[in-house]
């Protein structure tokens, strides 16, 4: 496990679907739009002014990293709460879980079972978990379906 994308939810950002999926993805369109000529092209297309700026940055630089190396919602009130209390991730913390986490369970049903699985067996068990859905190709968004 890669500890810079552990986020203090409890969720492991190399199974997020933007980082898993999304971001290869875009390198790859890309470099076919710039192979056919979009490039010199697309600020004829109505509508996308954006989409070049945006698409060549996810291609070139990625995407974020996980709350905890800075990226992610700064305004996140779980990521505040972790920060203040020195804490590395919430499911070790005396008052987990807390009201912060209602729309974190809603968004992300496995995340209950894995901050039970931190707090009862511990980080080593939590890591193996996370390895195991990453080798398999898990996301988050699989969950969601």
């Amino acid at each position: 496990m890669n500890k810079e994308y552990t986020c203090f939810c409890g969720l492991y950002c190399l199974n997020c679907a933007v980082k898993a999926k999304v971001a290869p993805a875009s390198k790859v369109l890309f470099e076919e739009m710039k192979k056919a000529g979009f490039e010199e092209i697309i600020h004829m297309i109505p509508g996308s002014e954006g989409f070049w700026p945006f698409l060549k940055g996810m291609a070139e630089s990625g995407v974020c990293i996980s709350c905890q190396e800075g990226s992610g919602n700064p305004g996140c009130k779980v990521r505040a709460c972790a920060k203040e209390k020195g804490l590395e991730m919430c499911a070790l913390c005396d008052s987990y879980p807390c009201e912060k986490f209602a729309a974190f369970f809603e968004g992300y049903p496995v995340l209950k079972n894995d901050n039970a699985l931190l707090r009862e067996e511990g980080i080593n068990a939590w890591s193996k978990l996370q390895d195991e859905r990453y080798a398999r190709g898990f996301t988050y968004s699989d969950e969601k379906m």
